[in-house]
């Protein structure tokens, strides 16, 4: 599962920026005599700074730029909390450890926020603990426990909704959208590689009639049907995909033409219907819009001899 790069940025950059206008509050208006006005005044002076750079590379930088970010926040927040002259001081960062431990689990795949969320509480209360005054143990395990169990509920839902973003509800497979993300990964991985990666269209024969006789019931019965008993047939590393109506495509990593002839054979054996196939074996500097126009151009050349095949009968 991949993580929401732009969005997890966007969301940063509001982090920061609500940071440096506290860090500013902070150093304008100090809360005690020994309040460390030049650290936060510094620390707004950053914040602001890297709120501004993450809101406008929010379309550019990349992933690496979230787990750069929120590593740094953990810093920079430890460095508050060991610099803070007053429990209240430390326990008032218990927010943003909360506020960061739900962008990891919005923005990061699982495993990855876990472990930010992990770092983030391991490195601030060491900075808490490290800080001259006490008291504030029993406010802080607080935070450090919402932060821990907010975190893993954001997982979840994430986890959920991504899901259910990514996946066609009749068929459970991919739908268009990650079907053609997930494609295009695989397509850049083989260009890197040297691999071959082919492209398949798969389109039913006579589904409309299926439809009008057994109604619209069947017409699902017979996708999910198809779907299932091709999903047996596929390795873990292929990706197949309902493109819309009665039109599915599979991305296969390593295989060639050969390879795939050989694959469409073994799904034609599974399958409780008649479908047709067209495929393009990716050719060097090609996008992935290119090597499935050839594939589709391929179906309709099998279709339109199908039907020349069955006028002549």
């Amino acid at each position: 599962m991949h993580g929401d790069r732009r969005g997890g940025l966007g969301l940063l950059a509001l982090l920061y920026g609500c940071a440096a206008a506290l860090c500013t509050v902070g150093a304008l208006w100090p809360m005690a005599a020994r309040t460390p006005v030049a650290l936060l005044a510094v620390l707004a002076v950053t914040g602001a700074g890297l709120a501004t750079a993450l809101w406008i590379g929010r379309d550019r930088l990349p992933m690496g730029a979230v787990h750069a970010a929120l590593a740094l926040l953990s810093l920079l927040t430890a460095l508050l909390a060991w610099q803070s002259v007053t429990a209240v001081g430390i326990v008032g960062l218990g927010p943003v450890l909360v506020a960061q431990a739900m962008l990891a689990g919005h923005a990061l795949p699982p495993v990855p926020a876990r472990l930010h969320v992990a770092g983030a509480v391991a490195v601030v209360t060491a900075g808490a603990v490290a800080a001259a005054p006490s008291g504030f143990a029993a406010p802080w395990l607080a935070a450090v426990v919402t932060a821990l169990v907010l975190a893993e509920a954001q997982v979840r839902q994430t986890g959920v909704l991504r899901r259910a973003a990514g996946t066609d509800p009749l068929t459970g497979v991919a739908n268009r959208r990650a079907w053609e993300e997930g494609a295009a990964r695989l397509l850049a991985a083989a260009a890197r590689t040297g691999e071959p990666v082919t492209v398949a269209v798969l389109d039913l024969d006579g589904f409309k009639a299926v439809n009008d006789t057994g109604g619209h019931a069947a017409g699902d019965l017979l996708l999910r049907s198809l779907s299932s008993g091709w999903g047996r047939e596929l390795r873990r590393s292929d990706l197949l995909g309902r493109l819309g109506g009665d039109e599915f495509a599979l991305c296969l990593p390593g295989s060639d033409a050969a390879a795939t002839a050989e694959l469409m054979r073994r799904l034609r054996a599974a399958s409780a219907g008649a479908w047709s196939a067209g495929t393009a074996t990716a050719r060097p500097g090609e996008e992935l819009a290119e090597v499935l126009a050839r594939a589709d151009a391929g179906l309709y050349r099998e279709k339109s001899d199908r039907r020349r095949g069955s006028a002549v009968d």
